[in-house]
């Protein structure tokens, strides 16, 4: 069936059962792509379609057919509202992320740089409504997330060093969105991490560990959940997770930047929860898709220096990554700031 090409779909005044409409229908789903940064572009932004959706102004102008239809034919009335449903939910696919509604998408991670095999983790984002920034996966998280095993190695060896005999630290990620980065840090660093985002996020996120607890469990990680509203009030932050001041050894936040009180917003919200002394680190990273994002970005570092108890950057530099897929499909490539602060201000290298 999904071979079919659109002139061969069966036609409404074929009057085709409700099992080959629903067929068809099934056969046109349009899958969001994956970001992958070893792929060429023209790759990373090719939907996963069948033959039979590349032809997509013919697919289009048929499922509007189907939508436009009264099904006079199909004499059960739950069964057409089970076929303009799913022609509706094909039609709004073709319209852009906003228009798609709720997706789950597949991460694939390979391994390399660790001793582990190929894993993938299941994420959802809901459908993108209101106030959406949490709901979607944004593309420097899978750049940082692909980068964490070596940054173990590296930058962050001290923190990670089995010869010391301590076990990896707690990590805390802050605007933890749908949860790839937390998520991924937990299954490939094989510690414990706490996902945090304002109150109305954390729901989703909440679903996003659960499809991934098994995995993860099964690497030797760990993960929990809790509201973190930088700047905000008691009932707006989970005491119990959060309520006690520099817990973690290492924070991380990817893409956290999106209008001028995030800066001062985010340097506090690292302030507050980084472990005192100078091993701590919290890593950073930013899109620099524009001058706002870089703009942005100087504010925050600025912000980092002018806390009470500054915390400085010892190392910084760039990633090439994939920006996120939008309504106008016009994303590309796109430098990724790779921030790591400590309390120190000495340089890692020992």
């Amino acid at each position: 069936m999904a071979t079919l090409a659109p002139e061969d779909f069966p036609q409404m005044w074929q009057r085709p059962s409700y099992e080959e409409l629903f067929a068809i229908l099934q056969s046109l789903e349009l899958s969001p792509p994956v970001w992958n940064h070893r792929q060429k572009q023209s790759d990373i932004l090719a939907h996963q379609e069948s033959l039979a959706t590349q032809r997509k102004a013919e697919v289009t102008r048929y499922i509007s057919s189907v939508i436009s239809s009264p099904l006079a034919w199909i004499d059960d009335y739950d069964k057409q509202e089970a076929l303009w449903e799913l022609a509706s939910k094909r039609m709004s696919e073709r319209c852009g992320r906003t228009a798609m509604g709720e997706v789950t998408r597949r991460w694939p991670f390979d391994g390399d740089g660790v001793a582990c095999e190929p894993f993938e983790l299941i994420i959802k984002e809901p459908a993108l409504t209101g106030d959406s920034l949490g709901f979607k996966t944004w593309g420097s998280s899978y750049v940082l997330s692909q980068h964490l095993p070596r940054l173990a190695a590296t930058s962050l060896f001290k923190l990670f060093d089995e010869t010391l005999g301590q076990p990896p630290p707690t990590v805390l990620e802050l605007g933890s969105g749908t949860g790839l980065l937390g998520v991924a840090a937990a299954a490939l660093w094989q510690t414990h991490v706490i996902l945090s985002d304002l109150p109305n996020i954390v729901p989703n996120l909440k679903d996003n560990t659960e499809k991934n607890k098994s995995l993860v469990e099964s690497r030797g990680g760990s993960m929990s959940v809790g509201p973190l509203t930088w700047g905000g009030e008691e009932d707006e932050i989970d005491q119990e997770l959060f309520g006690e001041p520099f817990q973690f050894k290492l924070v991380l936040a990817a893409d956290p930047l999106y209008d001028d009180d995030h800066p001062a917003l985010l340097s506090s919200a690292i302030c507050q929860n980084l472990a005192l002394g100078s091993e701590s680190r919290a890593v950073v990273m930013v899109p620099m898709r524009d001058n706002i994002t870089r703009t942005l970005l100087e504010a925050f570092k600025q912000a980092m220096l002018d806390l009470e108890t500054p915390l400085f950057c010892e190392e910084e530099s760039e990633l090439a990554g994939e920006d996120d897929w939008g309504d106008d499909e016009e994303e590309g490539q796109v430098k990724c700031w790779l921030g790591i602060f400590s309390r120190g201000g000495s340089p890692l290298a020992t």
